[in-house]
C-alpha cells in the first residue's frame, strides 16, 4: 500500500497469494474516506482467487466511503471468453459486471482481447496500448530491422501487424490455412434449445439453407520473407503451438530470424519448453502479467517495461487532467 498526500491512495493486491485459507480476506488498515483509491492487480496463476481478491477489495473500498475507485489491471482476466460460444456465455461480460456491482468507478486496462469490451462497462475504461514500447524495442534492439517483415499468424491478427507495418515503414506477410484453434473458431452459440426431432416433412417453403461448413485450405504464406526478418505480432502469446507452427513455416519459406512480439505473455503450461525448441529467435513480450519463473526456463524470453504508462495515467486520472495524450497517433484498428 502507498499512501500519499492530496487524498490519493494506491493499494496493491496479492497477485501470489500464499494464504491457504479457502475463502478470500480484506482489510483495509488505511482510512480511504474521500480520497480516490488506486487497486493495482495483476493476474496470477490462479485467476479466480485474483478476481475475488479485487472484487472484494472494490467493494471494502466503497463501503468505507472512498471518493472514487479506479481498478488498474493491465490485463483484462478472462478477456478471450468475449464471444458467444455454443451453449455458453460471454463470461468477459459477467467479470464487468460484477466489477461495476462491487463499486468501480473507473478502469485502467491495457491491450483488451477485443477492444469492444470497452462496452461491456457503464463505467470509464482507458485501454491503454503498448505498440509504442513494442515498437521502440524493435527500432533499439533490432540492429538490421530494416530488413525485417511484420507476420499475422492467421488473418484475424492482420489488422495489427499492418499496424505495425506501417510504422514501421515495412512489409507485411499473412499465414494462412493453419489449423484453427478454439479462439478462431467462430461459433456464435445460437444452437440453442437442441434441434427439436420433426415427425413430419417440413413445407418446402419453409426449408431454411443451410451454411456451407469451413474446410481450411493449405497453409499459404501471403507476402514474401525469403531473406528476412519475420516478426510475428499478437495481443496474447498463452499456448504457443500456433506461434511455433508459424516459425516453422517461415523458416521454411527462407526467413532466416523470427521474433514473436505480444503485450501478454501468459505463457502457460510448458510454453517456455516448447518455445526453446523452437525456431522462434526470441519472444518479447511485457509484463503486464508476471513471468519471471518462464524467463528462468527460458533465455529467449525477453520483457518491456510498460509501467511508465500505467503510472503517467493513475497521476492524469487523479489531478483531473486530459488523458488524450497517452492515446496520441491512436486510430480505430490499433
Amino acid at each position: 500500500m502507498n499512501h500519499t498526500k492530496g487524498g490519493l491512495v494506491i493499494f496493491t493486491a496479492n497477485s501470489h497469494p500464499s494464504s491457504r485459507e479457502l475463502e478470500t480476506r480484506v482489510q483495509i488498515q488505511e482510512s480511504v474516506r474521500g480520497k480516490d483509491v488506486f487497486i493495482i492487480q495483476t493476474v496470477s496463476k490462479d485467476v479466480n482467487t485474483t478476481i475475488m481478491e479485487m472484487l472484494i477489495m472494490v467493494y471494502a473500498c466503497r463501503t468505507s466511503c472512498a471518493r472514487s475507485i479506479t481498478g488498474v489491471l493491465p490485463y483484462f482476466p478472462y478477456s478471450k471468453q468475449c464471444k458467444m460460444r455454443k451453449r455458453g456465455s460471454i463470461v468477459s461480460k459477467l467479470i464487468a459486471s460484477m466489477m461495476c456491482k462491487a463499486g468501480l468507478t473507473h478502469l485502467i486496462t491495457m491491450d483488451l482481447h477485443q477492444k469492444e469490451i470497452q462496452g461491456f462497462f457503464n463505467i470509464p475504461v482507458d485501454n491503454l496500448r503498448a505498440s509504442p514500447f513494442l515498437l521502440q524495442y524493435i527500432q533499439e534492439e533490432i540492429p538490421d530491422y530494416r530488413n525485417a517483415v511484420i507476420v499475422a499468424k492467421s488473418p484475424a491478427s492482420a489488422k495489427r501487424a499492418q499496424s505495425f507495418a506501417e510504422r514501421l515503414r515495412l512489409g507485411i506477410a499473412v499465414i494462412h490455412g493453419e489449423a484453427q484453434d478454439a479462439e478462431s473458431d467462430q461459433v456464435d452459440g445460437r444452437h440453442s434449445p437442441p434441434t427439436a426431432k420433426t415427425t413430419g416433412a417440413i413445407h418446402p417453403s419453409m426449408e431454411i439453407p443451410l451454411l456451407i461448413p469451413k474446410e481450411k485450405p493449405p497453409i499459404t504464406v501471403v507476402g514474401d520473407v525469403g531473406g528476412r526478418i519475420a516478426i510475428i505480432v499478437d495481443d496474447i502469446i498463452d499456448d504457443v503451438d500456433s506461434f511455433v507452427a508459424a516459425a516453422e513455416t517461415l523458416k521454411e519459406r527462407g526467413a532466416y530470424k523470427i521474433f514473436v512480439m505480444a503485450t501478454h505473455g501468459l505463457l502457460s503450461s510448458d510454453a517456455p519448453r516448447f518455445i526453446e525448441e523452437s525456431a522462434i529467435d526470441e519472444v518479447v513480450v511485457t509484463n503486464t502479467i508476471p513471468h519471471e519463473l518462464q524467463k528462468l526456463q527460458c533465455p529467449k524470453i525477453k520483457t518491456v517495461d510498460i509501467s511508465l504508462i500505467l503510472s503517467e495515467a493513475i497521476r492524469r486520472i487523479h489531478n483531473g487532467e486530459s488523458m488524450s495524450y497517452l492515446f496520441r497517433n491512436i486510430g480505430v484498428d490499433d
